[in-house]
């Protein structure tokens, strides 16, 4: 259930951030959005499309990997330069130099694939022309002999091969035995069987090595948190252990990665199967890299909610959490651009989808968006916080929760409000919690038989009453004789009761009035009070009969208004 909770308050937060997506400005989003408004109209001539996927360095000597794995040397010689061997010895020299450039590259533990360019004009910052790329290297003699890769026009189109020099030096590069001195001392099944081109025993010493480093790094890690263990206790305010902990786990992993990658540089597996575990690798270490950054920010959030006040531990509950839910899903998305861009996917184009895609979902969640800032503006402006009371759009109650969509609200009913964010955030809203203290301000109406010296001594008396409480704060003038009405006088008294606990006024406020009754009582002076007076008309001689021959009879207005004045000057 509380899984299912958090998913919901998660669904907001990722409309937004689709949402956000959609405005980063790149070339490709730009080129997708004009093809969109154009009616999809081409603007330029389609250029062909290599069948053999030589549109780029890295591209193309993955086809060509893939088809010496399977054999297939006549489709492998297509990616050489052999316009330097004769017409007639092609057919058999371009499988034969493929086959053996194939294995130079498999037995070149240097050799990655993924450090080639993806670009179709190639890598322009490595010192060579802009039309040639560099393959790998090799010792030859004791010099190293690089290989290079070109890119020539073939059939209106730009594609890359291996020059024909690099062609010519593959004969001399293959002087190496077939076989290590290792591998001739191993049962032939382990030697023989092949996955991706690798023998098993290569997969299993790999495998081994994986586990015993990830023992290692285990190991090396609880020596670490063992030593820190000292320094976390002593500054526990400023850092919780099992923080510590869970970010030992990605820094551990870091570890092992760079370890394993350090063995691979001893290990003879092929390039297409190095390619996979480096892509492999690659995935791992952005992750890991990823989650420790979330980890060092919940850190950070435990370290800020621990140096908030008690009002305003509402950031610890809405806006921190938010706040670290966007950084760690920002982080999560920046590692998996930097991996899919690693790998050799085209990053503009997603970034111009997920545009798309992020303006269709914030149309579609327009609602939920808006009710989302509204909540991020309540909780960062902080008009109210949980656990205060409030006065809202003609209603008053008790704030219980401010959440990324609503805001809940306790009535003096016991009702439950719950109110959009978008609505509660226009609304006017008065605090009573933030009050400092409570204003004291009855109203005594005194008879209109209160003499001037009575009213004297019991403002007198009053003031004092005021001022020798501890809890009262009066200014020049906390008694105010403000009215002289028709049935009595209206005395105004002024003053602030010290206290923001509404409970502590209403006891304060008690005393008060039971002195100021008890100090009237003893000066003499009595509070006025309306009262109302019936009287029965049926025996006046000049009011109509009663019974069925007054009906019909009506007296003039005035003749009542005079009656009740003379009974007033009479009473």
């Amino acid at each position: 259930m509380a899984f299912h909770l958090r998913a919901r308050r998660a669904y907001p937060l990722l409309a937004v951030t689709l949402a956000l997506l959609c405005l980063i400005p790149t070339r490709a989003s730009s080129q997708a959005l004009g093809g969109l408004l154009s009616g999809g109209q081409k603007t330029t001539q389609a250029v062909p499309e290599d069948p053999l996927k030589r549109t780029s360095p890295r591209s193309a000597m993955y086809a060509f990997l893939q088809a010496a794995r399977s054999d297939n040397f006549e489709l492998a010689a297509q990616y050489l330069d052999l316009h330097r061997i004769p017409a007639s010895q092609r057919a058999t020299q371009g499988p034969r130099l493929a086959r053996e450039l194939a294995d130079l590259l498999n037995n070149n533990t240097q050799f990655e694939v993924l450090k080639l360019s993806n670009d179709p004009s190639g890598n322009q910052t490595d010192g060579l022309p802009p039309v040639v790329d560099k393959l790998a290297s090799f010792d030859l003699d004791g010099n190293t002999v690089s290989l290079q890769i070109q890119r020539v026009a073939s059939e209106g189109m730009n594609i890359w091969l291996v020059t024909a020099e690099s062609v010519g030096l593959i004969p001399q590069l293959v002087n190496s035995p077939s076989k290590l001195p290792l591998e001739k001392k191993l049962p032939a099944p382990l030697v023989q069987f092949k996955l991706i081109g690798t023998p098993l025993y290569v997969w299993l010493a790999l495998l081994l090595a994986a586990l015993i480093l990830s023992a290692v790094s285990r190991l090396l890690m609880k020596l670490v948190l063992t030593g820190l263990r000292p320094m976390v206790h002593r500054f526990s305010n400023l850092f919780h252990e099992h923080r510590l902990e869970a970010i030992a786990e990605p820094i551990r992993l870091l570890i092992t990665i760079l370890m394993f990658r350090a063995c691979m540089e001893f290990v003879p597996t092929s390039a297409l199967f190095r390619d996979l575990l480096l892509k492999l690798m690659t995935l791992l270490f952005a992750f890991a890299v990823a989650s420790l950054l979330m980890r060092i920010a919940d850190a950070i959030s435990d370290r800020i909610i621990s140096r908030l006040s008690t009002s305003e531990r509402v950031l610890s509950s809405s806006a921190i959490p938010l706040l670290v839910r966007f950084v760690k899903i920002c982080f999560f998305c920046f590692a998996a651009l930097f991996v899919l861009s690693e790998w050799g996917y085209n990053t503009n184009t997603i970034l111009a989808g997920v545009g798309v895609g992020g303006l269709a979902v914030a149309l579609a969640a327009q609602k939920t968006i808006e009710n989302l800032f509204g909540g991020i503006s309540v909780i960062s402006d902080r008009p109210v916080l949980v656990g205060d009371f409030c006065q809202f759009g003609g209603q008053v109650g008790t704030v219980e929760d401010i959440g990324l969509r609503s805001t809940r609200i306790r009535t003096l009913d016991r009702t439950l409000v719950t109110i959009p964010n978008s609505v509660f955030s226009n609304m006017t809203l008065e605090n009573f919690s933030r009050r400092d203290r409570i204003w004291f301000h009855p109203t005594l109406s005194l008879r209109r038989d209160t003499n001037p010296d009575q009213i004297r001594a019991l403002m007198e008396a009053l003031k004092k009453i005021l001022a020798d409480h501890p809890k009262v704060s009066i200014g020049a003038v906390p008694l105010r004789f403000t009215k002289i009405n028709n049935d009595s006088y209206s005395l105004d008294i002024f003053a602030y009761v010290e206290t923001p606990n509404f409970d502590e006024y209403l006891v304060i406020q008690s005393e008060l009035l039971l002195k100021i009754l008890e100090t009237a009582n003893s000066i003499g002076v009595g509070f006025a009070v309306p009262f109302q007076e019936a009287f029965t008309f049926s025996k006046d001689p000049w009011l109509p009969e009663s019974g069925p021959a007054a009906l019909g009879q009506q007296k003039e207005p005035n003749q009542l208004s005079e009656y009740a004045g003379a009974q007033e000057l009479r009473r």
